[in-house]
């Protein structure tokens, strides 16, 4: 059984692409065809009257409809008393009236079939509690069109809003600009998206003065509706679009934009400005969004996580969004230096090292042949410098001989304009080795009016030039940044290793906690909960007594640790809860005494509930680390991993990550800390397998998804003891852990949202096909590339072309690039099943279907496919793939699932027929039909 199909659909096994050039809604706001300006007046200076003199002065094709109740007509147009007075359908509302007016104002628009608005007044959240509250006004009217009676049969979307508190938006390629800019912008293939109206208009002039294009100028506002994610997912299917350049304060709704960025990032690159890198900008980001700003840190992370490039000046911003757009991606950080000067060089050579990037170590043949072309004086190593009489020729045939180096990732060619030296005619020489495969070249002609001409004739051959040589190098350091961003989003991770987790012992930990009204689990319960997802601890016995404590240190054996077991207290060394290497039963009574009479006097006698026991481990053995969780203001949960111990706030040697993980993402995270060095082995030691670390990294991560009560929890020491101490095995052991809890009366609904959506474990179940076999349905996994390669083998050629309306090779569709877009799911945005089946006969995993669905952007209505090997046609499991899908449909809050089936496949026509889709033929396309289902 193959999967419906359209026939413009891309070749992979995804839908969600097929209507990607169906009507946007965001198009009412970008490309409208009539717009009305609410608040319109003639006023000199004012708002209204200069973004009515704007969009009549620019035509974008349509009809402006002043709305002024007391003036008949404004600037010589007639004018209207309300929204639901104008004679035409209105696309695009502009509201210029004060804040208490919006609501109202936006309900009449709802009324009058207005599909888009944009609120330029203030007043809202940015000044207190009522601006608030009139926000929440806004949007509910706004949403009301999506809740009305007759909504559902025809996926009838709320008004969209950009705003409020926003300057407004430019389309310059179609002519409108619906602000109270100065003037309109240049068209071009650059989006750019800002938090600051003011900040948009200073670069509105700079980039005149630069001939600096756009394909949209947007103003958002404080994003009480449209946000960073709707604006991302927007420009990336704008096919005038080639770059999105974004000023951010604040990132709103973090799912969003990761989603977004994610799905986009791949084909166009993202670039980001976001100040508040300092506490006093960031709290100055807040006073001006009204807005939480959340951790400068764990920004970074999610940007690097989602294939995002941050930049740290506006003018980075666009020289990126230049670069990006002219020169390929590097595949590595080093970078080859070409120059007639040693001093610039050695600048551009502080930047790149600086940033993070690596001068090219020139290979052995690469050296014997500039030897033989270049004077007895040059360099002999890079920088190359060619010397002060560098030629045209010579500085062409040395970037020439220099790009074959198979060591080298981009090049820099440096020129300052010597009395030997011919700017124009090198830059006319360079011209040929504009576009190096998989090499940028970049270039720095250094001066003024003598290298204007050099500079015009690279940059119309596609080779930047920047008027620093270390501002080059720093731009080169962006490049090889973006691509690791991008080259990791599709790495490949491995299959955990490990045992499912006890979700229900992890749970009932948590329930019997929060029930007794506690939010501190004591120590044994800790290390019970990490057990219960295989995270091994160290042996730990409770003792209320001092003779149980006895008692249990002659168990376990000397020498012997005992640590404060308390309900109410976290740090147990503030309080002298803390004994070590306790040698007999009397050390043992003594400590005992000691920690009961410190925490009497430190804290309460009633904090004090009795001992844990454990074994003294050798700490000298092994690395301490810490492993933890706590909550970010915008992002909800984020991991941590680095050095542990006492000390851990001094050194402050740490990673963050967003769960969940995997193993890559894991040990990218591990390598971000300098005790990574240390665990790959430092002074003889034998290292440690950082595999193992990294599958113990996505149990706890698995925990902290999973385990949603848990507010905060830190695992510190963990031990991890490399195989010269342990009998030839790694070993890791968590010897302390603290969690924190949400109280009792927090319900699940009120929990922070994770930032990118977990692994939903509720689609796995297991399944039997009509003759008896039994498979495993599941949520594909990154991990599943290997048995996609495999299941792609086993497909026939007919099966193939029924997927996909024409042949499709194997080799094609087994590319990592594919398949592993193919098993990274984005769960807020598409979902595919896989059949999992273990033949008894050699027990190893094979995949034998995926179904898919798909949500189709600017829509609540979702696309379904699948394809069965040929193998499992006829035994029902496109009928289960199908009930499973049309189920997480109704999960979703769809409308509609559609799906397109090639008129020649009658099974899959008979199996969305039997599901209740009906089937109707495109007159215009015989090949296909669409089958849909109403939810």
């Amino acid at each position: 059984m193959q999967n419906p199909t359209s026939p413009n659909h891309a070749p992979f096994d995804r839908a969600g692409d097929v209507l990607k050039f169906e009507a946007n809604p965001l198009d009412a706001i970008f490309t409208p065809k009539n717009v009305a300006v609410i608040g319109a007046t003639e006023t000199q200076g004012s708002v209204g009257r200069t973004i009515l003199w704007n969009l009549i002065s620019n035509p974008f094709g349509g009809a402006v409809f002043p709305v002024n109740p007391k003036r008949p007509s404004i600037l010589g147009i007639k004018s209207y008393p309300k929204i639901s007075d104008v004679p035409a359908r209105v696309d695009l509302a502009v509201l210029v009236t004060p804040a208490p007016t919006v609501p109202d104002i936006i309900s009449e628009c709802v009324d009058a079939g207005v599909r888009g608005a944009i609120i330029i007044s203030a007043g809202f959240k940015e000044i207190g509690p009522a601006g608030t509250e009139l926000e929440r006004r806004v949007l509910e009217n706004a949403r009301r069109a999506a809740t009305e009676p007759g909504a559902a049969a025809t996926s009838r979307a709320s008004l969209r809003i950009i705003g409020p508190n926003c300057l407004g938006v430019m389309n310059p390629i179609g002519g409108l600009n619906a602000t109270f800019a100065a003037a309109m912008a240049r068209p071009g293939h650059v989006a750019f998206l800002s938090q600051s109206g003011a900040l948009l208009t200073g670069v509105l002039d700079w980039s005149f003065r630069e001939n600096v294009g756009f394909s949209a100028f947007v103003s958002v506002g404080s994003m009480l509706d449209v946000g960073w994610g709707d604006l991302i997912q927007y420009f990336g299917d704008d096919p005038r679009t080639q770059a999105i350049v974004m000023y951010m304060e604040t990132i709103g709704d973090a799912r969003a934009f990761l989603s977004a960025a994610r799905e986009v990032a791949f084909a166009k690159p993202i670039i980001v400005i976001k100040p508040g890198r300092t506490e006093a900008a960031a709290h100055a980001a807040a006073s001006h969004t009204g807005s939480l700003t959340g951790s400068d840190d764990v920004l970074d992370v999610a940007f690097k996580r989602a294939g995002v490039l941050r930049v740290n000046s506006i003018s980075d911003l666009f020289y990126s969004a230049e670069l990006l757009g002219k020169q390929p991606r590097p595949k590595g950080r080093r970078l080859t230096i070409l120059t007639n000067a040693g001093g610039p060089g050695v600048l551009a050579t502080d930047a790149l090292v600086g940033g993070g990037g690596q001068l090219t170590p020139i290979h052995p043949e690469t050296l014997e042949q500039l030897n033989r072309l270049l004077p007895a004086a040059w360099s002999h190593n890079n920088p190359v410098d060619i010397l002060g009489d560098a030629s045209p020729e010579r500085y062409a045939k040395t970037l020439e001989l220099t790009a074959q180096d198979p060591h080298s990732d981009g090049l820099l060619v440096i020129l300052t304009p010597q009395a030997m030296t011919d700017p124009t005619m090198t830059a006319e020489q360079l011209k040929p080795y504009a576009k190096i495969p998989g090499k940028p070249v970049l270039a720095s002609w250094m001066g003024g009016t003598q290298v204007e001409a050099g500079e015009a004739i690279l940059n119309r051959a596609g080779i930047p030039t920047f008027g620093y040589p270390d501002t080059a190098a720093r731009m080169f350091n962006y490049l090889w940044q973006y691509a690791e961003n991008l080259k990791q989003l599709y790495e490949t991770p491995s299959y955990a290793d490990t045992n499912d987790p006890d979700h229900a012992r992890a749970a009932a930990i948590i329930d019997a906690a929060r029930q007794a009204g506690r939010t501190l689990l004591n120590e044994y319960e800790s290390k019970q909960l990490l057990a219960a997802y295989d995270i091994p601890t160290v042996e730990t016995r409770v003792a209320k007594t001092v003779e149980e404590a006895v008692q249990a240190a002659d168990a376990i054996g000397y020498p012997a640790v005992l640590k404060l077991f308390s309900d109410t207290l976290t740090h147990k060394t503030d309080v002298g809860g803390v004994k070590l290497n306790l040698q007999d039963a009397a050390q043992v009574r003594a400590a005992f005494a000691e920690i009961q009479a410190a925490v009497t006097t430190k804290a309460r006698a009633a904090d004090f509930g009795g001992v844990t026991v454990q074994p003294m481990l050798k700490l000298a053995d092994g690395y301490e680390l810490i492993l933890g969780s706590s909550l970010d203001a915008q992002f909800g949960p984020v991991i941590l991993f680095g050095l542990g111990g006492q000390l851990v706030e001094v050194f402050k040697d740490r990673a963050l990550g967003l769960p969940p993980l995997n193993t890559t993402l894991a040990r990218r995270m591990m390598e971000r800390t300098k005790i990574y060095t240390a665990l790959q082995g430092v002074r003889g030691r034998v290292p440690f397998n950082i595999e193992q670390l990294a599958q113990l990294l996505v149990r706890f991560s698995a925990l902290v998804v999973e385990q949603r009560f848990i507010r905060e929890i830190d695992i510190n020491p963990l031990l991890a003891i490399p195989p010269e101490h342990v009998g030839g095995d790694n070993r890791c052991i968590a010897l302390d852990a603290r969690v924190i809890l949400y109280g009792p009366e927090t319900t699940r609904e009120q929990l922070p949202r994770l930032a990118i959506r977990p692994y939903p474990l509720q689609y796995v179940k297991t399944w039997t096909t009509q003759d008896g076999v039994t498979l495993l349905i599941r949520p594909i996994r990154p991990e599943d590339e290997p048995l996609m390669v495999e299941y792609h083998k086993q497909i026939s050629e007919r099966s193939v072309y029924l997927r996909y309306m024409h042949p499709l090779a194997l080799d094609q569709r087994i590319t990592h690039e594919r398949l592993a877009r193919i098993c990274y799911n984005d769960y807020d945005r598409e979902l595919a099943l896989v059949a999992e089946y273990t033949p008894p006969a050699t027990g190893v995993k094979q995949i034998v279907g995926v179904g898919r669905l798909s949500k189709i952007n600017g829509t609540r209505d979702g696309e379904y496919s699948m394809l069965i090997v040929d193998a499992f046609h006829g035994k029902g499991l496109g009928a289960e793939f199908l009930k499973m899908l049309v189920q997480i449909g109704r999960d979703e809050k769809l409308q509609r699932i559609i799906a397109y089936i090639a008129s020649e496949n009658y099974a899959m026509q008979a199996v969305s027929r039997k599901l209740g889709f009906t089937l109707r033929r495109d007159p215009d396309d015989l090949t296909t039909l669409q089958a849909a289902l109403a939810l």
